[in-house]
């Protein structure tokens, strides 16, 4: 049995306000017999791997867990480098 997730097709919404933001697709692709859908797609924002992370931690007890790629204050979403960075932080999070 597997569980595949991918963190692709960073996305920039609201480009033209001041509340632009980055969303990705993540996609989830498994032959576990614990799943009853075998493949799953969903768009989510940085904030969300955010309150992902600290649900995880409530629950995680001192099991640590991995870190999110770190945030920045003026997060640029024209850095084209920067989202490829920050995507593929969020990719080893979600394997981990």
């Amino acid at each position: 049995e597997f569980i595949t997730v991918r963190v692709q097709d960073p996305r920039i919404q609201d480009q033209s306000s001041w509340s632009s933001y980055v969303d990705y697709n993540i996609f989830l692709y498994t032959n576990s017999k614990a799943f009853t859908v075998k493949t799953s797609c969903v768009r989510r924002r940085y904030r969300e791997f955010v309150w992902l992370r600290r649900r995880l931690q409530k629950n995680a007890g001192l099991v640590p867990l991995p870190e999110l790629p770190g945030k920045k204050p003026f997060f640029q979403v024209n850095d084209s480098e920067g989202i490829e960075r920050r995507r593929q932080g969020l990719q080893q999070f979600l394997e981990k």
